[in-house]
């Protein structure tokens, strides 16, 4: 009996420390969108994105390195699943809400983008042949709704790039997510996160000297130089050790809530630090999209078979 309340002490003292985790996750991820708008005041899209990912790069390689992650890929095929991961996760997801900013309020695309979970119902549908069940189709209804309220009153004038941009992020980004789960990588996810990032700082680089002539900071401030840079240390290096930290404490639908409150931090962070004021529409339209969001991150999930591989890596990580 001992041996069993020092376990039950153990587990609960680390359920308490990971839900900690995902309320600082929370706060990351939420805080890093007006940073990003901050920084692209006076960074082209592309020199911003090649930098802070750079940045969250290096950290997430520093967070790795004192955990004692094993960063091995299994053989080519593996690697080039990586690389397609890379393309719709980081560099897609990168582009997309880079220049979704710039054409609309980062409140809007926040929100937009984080219907994320919604996508990955209906890919996973599609290229999974898992049906939706559950809340899951209403939740579907509920996403195509509050999408409606938003871009309805700026369509008479037209649809604007930045709603349709924002929307583009949180595809590829559901994308990435259900390549991944169809893929079945044989390797730590901290792993296959972290050469993610090294494939997309890659793509970038050459973008950058493209479209943008090489680095440019001619009109960056130092305000939008620490923005770039804290917000891919925050938002890429730190939320992803967070994050992959979280998943292996907590149970998913749990951890899923990483996901759901961040959106909410992000339109308070922009109103705060940005000064944006959404409208009554705006609000109807982003509570619709977390309801939706809520109805598929709360639904009950199917039970999880357990491997050898990933009771080894638990217990090692333990």
């Amino acid at each position: 009996m001992r041996e069993a309340d020092r376990a039950q002490e153990a587990a609960t003292g680390a359920d308490t420390g990971a839900r900690l985790m995902l309320m600082a996750l929370c706060c990351v991820w939420g805080v890093t969108w007006p940073l990003l708008r901050i920084a692209l005041e006076g960074v082209p899209p592309f020199t911003m994105r090649t930098f802070s990912t750079l940045a969250g790069g290096l950290t997430l390689f520093a967070l790795c390195f004192v955990m004692r992650r094993d960063l091995r890929i299994p053989g080519l095929k593996g690697w080039a699943h990586v690389a397609v991961a890379s393309f719709l996760n980081i560099v897609s997801f990168s582009i997309f809400s880079a220049f979704a900013q710039l054409g609309t309020d980062t409140s809007r695309v926040a929100i937009v983008a984080y219907t994320m979970p919604i996508w990955a119902v209906i890919l996973s549908w599609i290229f999974l042949a898992e049906r939706p069940s559950g809340m899951q189709p209403a939740a579907i209804g509920l996403c195509a709704a509050g999408l409606a309220v938003l871009i309805y009153p700026l369509a008479v004038a037209g649809i604007p790039p930045g709603i349709l941009l924002s929307l583009a992020t949180g595809v590829s980004w559901a994308a990435g997510t259900v390549y991944l789960k169809w893929a079945q990588l044989d390797a730590d996810p901290m792993a296959v996160a972290v050469w993610q990032i090294a494939i997309a700082f890659l793509v970038l680089v050459p973008c950058t000297l493209i479209v943008d002539g090489g680095p440019d900071f001619r009109h960056a401030h130092a305000g939008n130089v620490v923005a770039t840079v804290v917000a891919g240390m925050l938002g890429t290096g730190i939320a992803y050790g967070l994050w992959f930290s979280i998943i292996r404490r907590l149970p998913a639908i749990t951890a899923s809530l990483g996901v759901l409150g961040s959106p909410v931090i992000g339109v308070i962070a922009s109103v705060l630090i940005l000064g944006e004021r959404p409208t009554a529409t705006d609000i109807v339209g982003f509570a619709l999209i977390l309801l939706a969001s809520a109805c598929v991150l709360f639904a009950r999930p199917a039970p999880a078979r357990s491997s050898p591989l990933a009771d080894v890596q638990d217990k090692r990580i333990l």
